[in-house]
């Protein structure tokens, strides 16, 4: 029987709340299975897919400089951005509207218990989903994430990664960038990397994208190439 996922569409959703909600269900499932291994339970733990979009924020990871945020605080305040040290790994990343942001909280016990093959599977369903636009996309050896043209000097990022992961229990996420506002971007050094771009599925094909359409397909690749069923199918996107 395939594992199922409880998908929930969160919206544009306050970076800190959705931290929160995220912290709430990853104990949740933490706490479950040191449960379950003292005999105290028979409860099962739950897996989760959130997507979402955030107000303009910057995150910055346990292994990030703080000099890779080029803004001081005024500057922050001027540009409506906030700024959060977060438990993740990985350097600095702006989320924004326009950006679609996935945190899977998965019981990797579930799945497979390897950190560097789930990395692999979610930078996967970004290159399938980008396949499905006409954008062909792929990796670059020794970074995380998803790029364009990644073996050239015109390398550009679209999709960047950070997860943090205790008991196989997984959560953070992918920051998939679709009608991002990509002056943002000028804010940081992006993921500690001074040397590519940043780009956009709109600043690729020229146009807005649907971001309901990139849902449905990002979600459909997820299940996929994670071999599980949503457990409510009726609350998945539409486009």
């Amino acid at each position: 029987m395939k594992p199922s996922v409880i998908f929930k569409e969160l919206g544009l959703i306050d970076y800190k709340e959705a931290w929160d909600y995220q912290e709430e269900l990853f104990k949740v499932a933490i706490d479950l299975k040191i449960a379950q291994r003292k005999g105290e339970t028979e409860e099962q733990t739950k897996n989760y897919l959130l997507f979402c979009e955030h107000p303009h924020v910057y995150t910055l990871g346990k292994s990030g400089k703080q000099e890779n945020l080029l803004l001081n605080d005024d500057q922050l305040e001027e540009k409506e951005a906030t700024y959060y040290k977060i438990n993740r790994g990985g350097d600095i990343t702006y989320h924004g509207p326009g950006q679609l942001v996935a945190y899977p909280i998965f019981d990797l016990d579930y799945f497979f218990t390897d950190i560097h093959k789930y990395m692999r599977f979610l930078e996967e369903a970004v290159i399938l989903t980008l396949k499905d636009f006409g954008i062909a996309s792929g990796r670059v050896d020794g970074l995380t994430g998803v790029w364009i043209d990644g073996d050239k000097p015109t390398a550009r990022k679209i999709c960047a990664m950070g997860v943090k992961s205790s008991r196989w229990v997984t959560m953070h996420g992918i920051g998939f960038n679709v009608n991002s506002n990509l002056d943002y971007f000028n804010n940081i050094v992006p993921c500690g990397i001074d040397d590519k771009a940043v780009t956009s599925m709109q600043q690729e094909l020229g146009k807005a994208v649907d971001m309901d359409e990139v849902k449905v397909k990002l979600a459909a690749h997820l299940a996929q190439l994670f071999d599980y069923t949503y457990a409510n199918e009726q609350d998945l996107p539409k486009a």
